[in-house]
């Protein structure tokens, strides 16, 4: 039995839930203990799952290999990117570790993305009828073993041409303010917590609106990342951001802790960067990964 005033209190909480005005809350530290585990030592590359990346037109090819850093130094077992061929080279040369297929491809492609446990599209993927097509197919092969991680064009696809999300599929959103926009329909002006909560419940997805205190909102909660600097003010923040919560999403089974945790871990190394320089580039947000999840995780 609670006492009366902790009884009270409790049932407080509860009403102020139900009313969806109870105060945000916050993602720290502590975060990264539930999520990030000491790997057994039966490990096998299979245990830290499959991630496909679709992205990277022409001119927009730094941006998947950004995201596909971050995915595979924050340890996804298997990265697959999925791009124009005219990205290979610089990949390769970033990182030898990823797999390549060309997303023109999509015969080829379509396996591999029907395959993966976790499927990031969006980073660079452009805008034309090409990246809607393979949009359309990526969305077409979801079921509901997968998660798929949507970002940058992909949400623009998506508002523009009324695209309706995967239904099997677990999604998780990763708009910036504008995108977020464009698919709620909700003004920047406007998007309060209450507004945004309403829109990704009726999305059925988990929100990460990116914002200088980015906000998560997930099963009808809402969180807010207690990190951030205006350092990461550069292009590819959020492609890398989009990536790391691939990565997190494909090797820990709380998909909700794991996104937050990706939230936390990008700032939070961003932050620890910023006290020695004045921009932080998402590359050394990426490079930095393996010893902070080690210096984090969990020992028990």
């Amino acid at each position: 039995m609670l006492a009366g005033h902790e009884q009270w209190y409790t049932e407080f909480e509860k009403i102020f839930e139900l009313e969806g005005i109870l105060k945000m809350k916050e993602i720290t530290n502590d975060i990264l203990a539930k999520v990030i585990r000491k790997r057994p030592a039966d490990s096998y590359k299979g245990t830290y799952g499959r991630i496909a990346l679709i992205g990277g037109s022409q001119n927009f090819g730094g941006a998947i290999i950004m995201a596909s850093l971050a995915a595979v130094y924050s340890g996804a077992g298997l990265v697959t990117t999925i791009t124009d061929p005219t990205n290979q080279t610089s990949l390769h040369d970033w990182l030898p570790e990823a797999m390549f297929v060309d997303y023109h491809d999509l015969k080829t492609a379509a396996p591999i993305i029907k395959s993966a446990d976790v499927v990031v599209i969006g980073p660079g993927l452009g805008t034309d009828n090409n990246a809607l097509s393979i949009l359309t197919k990526t969305f077409e092969l979801a079921h509901d073993k997968q998660t798929l991680v949507i970002d940058g064009s992909a949400l623009t696809l998506i508002a523009h041409n009324h695209l309706a999300l995967p239904e099997a599929s677990l999604n998780i959103l990763t708009p910036h303010q504008m995108e977020w926009q464009r698919v709620s329909g909700i003004k920047i002006a406007d998007q309060t917590p209450e507004k945004n909560q309403a829109a990704a419940n009726q999305l059925n997805a988990i929100v990460v609106v990116k914002s200088h205190r980015t906000e998560v909102y997930a099963a009808g909660k809402i969180y807010q990342n207690t990190g951030g600097t205006p350092a990461q003010a550069t292009g590819g923040m959020g492609d890398t951001l989009a990536g790391l919560i691939g990565g997190f999403t494909a090797q820990f089974d709380n998909k909700t802790n794991a996104t937050l945790a990706a939230v936390y871990t990008h700032s939070a190394i961003a932050d620890k960067l910023a006290k020695k320089q004045y921009v932080v580039l998402p590359h050394q947000i990426s490079e930095a990964l393996p010893k902070f999840m080690l210096k984090n995780q969990r020992t028990n």
